[in-house]
């Protein structure tokens, strides 16, 4: 079978599990403040690029989901150097956020994160609780990130998951306020949450993607298997979908063909890397077709039973973790062609 054949299977339960698995190391200094973490203090941020200046452009990034409450005492947003978050964001950076190195210095704090457990609440107290601290945090940070390492550079920001969601709204609170910095955004990649014609209502200075090289623009999709189990707790009653192989917003199918290509993960959840230490290409494995109507964007070709097979909040089918390694090539051509247009038009 192909998924066995080119060794992407990776079951979802283990990814959401990982961080909890793997060693992680505290703080040796203060890392918070008592208005948040100081991100003057570099051990906050899970990536800064070694050179400033490498490259013409930035990303900004925002990880997913990692941290879980192994009990109901633990709190539901945890610490900035709590270990577990820590080594799970590392994880996490592996899959997605290296889909933009070719082209972008990364830039990547770490955050007081809530739990997956949030997903069990109503949609309101989950929103209260990822727009308080988690947000607040990651406000913070973007604005240290303008002010002390951007230098004027464009830039791109680009989450999953909750890293997604609190992206959202730091663009909502951020751009309108600071139109100067909006103007240098190539484009935000928002895999794993929703944007909604309602959202776009609410801040007109945004605007979501029609092609494949327009700028200023906002890109999201969620992927879900053709029957999943169970709705997909992160898409939201109209949700705007644009396809990451073709990058068009019709119904078109996308072949696997098409597509240039995943990565597989490995046991951890980080990204197999090839012998030379970049992501190891897998091609002709996930294609994608957009259901306008349900707001998802749809993988026939994945086998949900070995893939995803579920847990406690996230059901069988649902490819949420997949967002980025299913379409991580076309990921990078993407980021790559547009910021080549952003700074053609500069």
């Amino acid at each position: 079978m192909m998924v066995k054949k080119v060794g992407i299977t990776f079951a979802l339960v283990a990814i959401l599990c990982a961080s909890g698995l793997l060693a992680g190391c505290g703080n040796s200094s203060p890392s918070s403040t008592n208005n948040g973490p100081d991100y003057s203090n570099t051990v906050n941020w899970l990536a800064l690029p070694s050179s400033q200046e490498a490259k013409e452009v930035d990303v900004f990034f925002l990880y997913p989901t990692v941290y879980q409450q192994s009990s109901e005492s633990d709190p539901m947003v945890c610490a900035i150097d709590n270990p577990q978050m820590q080594a799970g964001a590392q994880a996490a950076l592996s899959r997605t956020a290296t889909a933009f190195e070719t082209v972008a210095n990364i830039y990547a704090p770490y955050y007081e994160q809530a739990a997956i457990q949030v997903l069990s609440l109503p949609f309101d107290e989950q929103q209260s609780i990822v727009g308080g601290q988690p947000t607040s945090d990651a406000i913070s940070a973007f604005d240290y990130y303008i002010t002390h390492y951007n230098k004027g550079r464009p830039f791109m920001l680009a989450g999953h998951s909750q890293g997604s969601n609190i992206m959202i709204n730091l663009m909502a609170d951020y751009m309108g306020k600071n139109p100067d910095v909006y103007e240098r955004m190539i484009a935000s990649y928002v895999p794993g949450y929703s944007i909604t014609p309602q959202y776009l209502e609410q801040n007109p200075e945004l605007r979501f993607a029609t092609g494949a090289d327009d700028t200023g623009v906002i890109v999201s999709y969620n992927t879900v298997a053709p029957n999943a189990t169970a709705p997909d707790p992160v898409v939201l009653p109209g949700a705007m979908v644009i396809n990451p192989i073709t990058w068009t917003r019709d119904e078109t199918l996308a072949t696997a063909a098409q597509n240039l290509g995943g990565i597989a993960l490995d046991s951890n959840g980080y990204a197999v890397l090839d012998a030379q230490g970049n992501p190891q290409r897998v091609l002709n494995y996930a294609d994608a077709k957009i259901d306008t109507a349900k707001g998802e964007l749809i993988c026939s070709t994945a086998d949900p039973n070995t893939l995803a097979p579920g847990v406690a909040m996230v059901a069988s089918g649902i490819y949420h973790t997949f967002d980025y390694p299913f379409y991580f090539f076309d990921l990078r051509a993407n980021a790559e062609k547009r910021v080549a247009r952003y700074l053609e038009k500069e």
